[in-house]
C-alpha cells in the first residue's frame, strides 16, 4: 500500500474515532439511544464508504484492504453501542444506590 493511501486511511480512521466520541456525547444515560447508533452508521455509510469504494475502484486499495478498513469502521459502531449500554447500566446502578440511600435516610428519620 502506498504511503499516501496509508495516510489517507489514518486520517479517515481519526475522523471516525472523532465522530464516535462526538456521538457518545449525544447519548442519554436513561437509554433509548438507538437513533445515535443509526446516525453514526449513516455517517460512515454516506461519507466513508463511498471514499473507500473509490479508492478500491482506482486500485489504491485491494479488496481485502478495503474490507479490513470498513470492518474497522463498523466495529466502531458496535463499540459505541457497547459504551452506551455500559453508560445506561452504570446510570441504573447509580439510581439504585441513590434510592437505597434515600430509603435508609427515611428509615432513620422514623
Amino acid at each position: 500500500m502506498d504511503d499516501n493511501v496509508l495516510k489517507e486511511l489514518e486520517t479517515l480512521k481519526g475522523m471516525v474515532l472523532n465522530w464516535k466520541r462526538s456521538f457518545l456525547g449525544w447519548a442519554s444515560p436513561e437509554g433509548d439511544n438507538e437513533y445515535v447508533i443509526h446516525e453514526f452508521l449513516d455517517e460512515i455509510q454516506q461519507q466513508v464508504y463511498p471514499y473507500v469504494r473509490r479508492m478500491f475502484e482506482t486500485d489504491h486499495l485491494t479488496d481485502s484492504e478495503a474490507k479490513e478498513f470498513m470492518n474497522f469502521c463498523y466495529s466502531q459502531v458496535e463499540d459505541l453501542r457497547r459504551q452506551m449500554e455500559e453508560m445506561e447500566t452504570s446510570q441504573g446502578d447509580n439510581e439504585s444506590a441513590h434510592k437505597q440511600v434515600e430509603y435508609s435516610n427515611y428509615s432513620w428519620q422514623k
